[in-house]
């Protein structure tokens, strides 16, 4: 794996600036698939957000007692559970919190966020037994649904966040050129071992769940 040092220094060295500019040329261009450990965390945090705006139209259209087809919950929440709690939360759970404690860095925060990994994993199991053809046609379950959803929501909007721009930074500190490019290369390999593809088919994936409930036009949350 190669990466000019230009662009290594930008993403590697300055921070997670996604939306910076990087002068371009024929190396870079080659170099595009190149993504920096946090920047590849951060970036599958966006395929999480935007599975909990999937979560958080399921709970509208319980609460306005509206049709919901279980696919949109179940093909959710196994993403986040293949993707997000078996795969991200892995690497962060061997890579970034013992390292973060191992320096004394950030101890009480690593704490809670483990914590709540766990959390969310209960959460996800109940969400997949709650979403069946039986369940959603019985009105209570279709409650304790959506208070497993809201609950789900309401933690990880904060939580990746604060590794956003808390965690993820102080993590980068630690690190040297050598051990980021170590961990590029492992976190490149995982990734392509992964037997539900990675984040290009997650997004894909994700999409089309947007598309099938209704929420895939962007524009459509912009304020009038």
């Amino acid at each position: 794996m190669k990466i000019d040092a230009t662009r290594r220094r930008f993403i590697l060295g300055g921070g997670f600036g996604v939306a910076g500019v990087v002068l371009a040329g024929p190396a870079q261009a080659k170099d595009d698939d190149e993504v920096a450990p946090t920047e590849d965390l951060m970036r599958e945090h966006g395929v999480l957000r935007r599975l909990l705006l999937v979560y958080g139209e399921v709970v509208r259209r319980i609460d306005a007692r509206q049709a919901i087809k279980p696919e949109w919950v179940s093909s959710s929440a196994t993403i986040i559970r293949e993707f997000i709690e078996d795969y991200h939360e892995k690497d962060e759970e061997e890579h970034v919190f013992p390292r973060l404690q191992k320096a004394g860095k950030l101890t009480a925060l690593v704490d809670v966020l483990y914590a709540q990994h766990q959390a969310g994993r209960r959460v996800t199991l109940d969400v997949l037994r709650l979403a069946t053809p039986a369940a959603l046609a019985v009105e209570t379950s279709r409650r304790q649904l959506a208070e497993r959803l809201r609950a789900f929501v309401r933690m990880y909007e904060p939580h990746a966040a604060r590794e956003d721009t808390v965690l993820f930074p102080a993590f980068r500190a630690l690190l040297s050129g050598r051990e980021l490019k170590k961990l590029m290369d492992l976190f490149e390999d995982k990734e392509k071992a992964l037997p539900h593809g990675g984040f290009e088919k997650m997004v894909d994936e994700v999409a089309k769940i947007e598309q099938s409930i209704g929420i895939a036009d962007l524009a459509a949350f912009t304020p009038a």
